[in-house]
């Protein structure tokens, strides 16, 4: 998925239906099922989902916000992504046990006498001038095979140990 154009999309949104636009939260509550389903066609440009209308009129106040604020972070779709794929993988999805690395953390490692630093962004990794949306890229960088990233960096699951890496936050 890649960040919405959001003027463009905004001048696209208002001129896909000659319905009158819905304004306010106030306006979302007071209108009726056919006025939701013809506001979320012109928000979405799709027919609505056979949802209650109290979903509905939630997924439209979503997508306004979406449109005026900007939507979810890459780091946050790419979370979304995998969690989805472990639904789809196990019929469920568990939490995640790993450690979660903030933007502005830096990892350190060590490799061949020679020190590595990574440092984490919102939207992967950047190591040496480069970003790389993995940790295992950049191992396999380092190293020229196969590593896990996470492994390699000495990141270690909740309720396990590593001494490998030291991260600066």
């Amino acid at each position: 998925m890649s960040t919405p154009n959001h003027s463009a999309e905004k001048g696209r949104a208002n001129k896909s239906s000659s319905a009158p636009k819905l304004q306010g939260c106030e306006d979302l509550v007071s209108a009726s099922l056919d006025e939701l389903r013809s506001e979320w066609r012109r928000l979405c440009r799709s027919v609505s989902p056979r949802i209650s209308r109290e979903l509905l009129v939630r997924g439209i106040a979503y997508r306004r916000q979406e449109l005026e604020h900007g939507g979810l972070g890459k780091a946050t779709r790419r979370k979304l992504k995998t969690l989805v794929k472990m639904f789809r993988t196990t019929g469920r999805v568990a939490p995640d046990p790993g450690l979660a690395l903030k933007p502005g953390a830096r990892l350190v490692r060590e490799w061949h006498g020679r020190t590595h630093t990574v440092r984490v962004t919102e939207d992967g990794f950047e190591y040496a001038g480069t970003s790389y949306p993995s940790l295992t890229k950049i191992a396999k960088k380092i190293t020229g095979a196969h590593w896990s990233g996470p492994r390699f960096f000495g990141i270690a699951r909740a309720g396990t140990r590593s001494k490998k890496v030291t991260v600066d936050a």
